[in-house]
């Protein structure tokens, strides 16, 4: 099983769409900063888990993926977004 996932940083507005086997590791390592040159590393804070899909195959979370990061996509995703 694979994972989509989208975090939400609140102190720089910022939104990051993502895609894992191992969805509790994977926030882990966003966490403790090590993908050093990654998106969420770049723009520090703290990022918040706002969505999660699971999916069968790579393959199906990979189209996923590319589907939220376009614009209709970030519209629903900006809607998981805690007021």
């Amino acid at each position: 099983m694979y994972w989509i996932y989208a975090l939400y940083n609140k102190e720089k507005n910022k939104i990051y769409i993502g895609q894992t086997d191992d969805l509790n590791e994977r926030l882990s390592a966003h966490k403790d900063g090590r993908f050093k040159r990654s998106f969420t590393a770049k723009n520090r804070g703290e990022w918040e888990l706002i969505y999660t899909e699971e999916v069968s195959d790579r393959v199906e979370a990979l189209r996923r993926e590319k589907q939220l990061k376009s614009y209709q996509g970030r519209v629903f995703v900006k809607s998981h977004i805690p007021r």
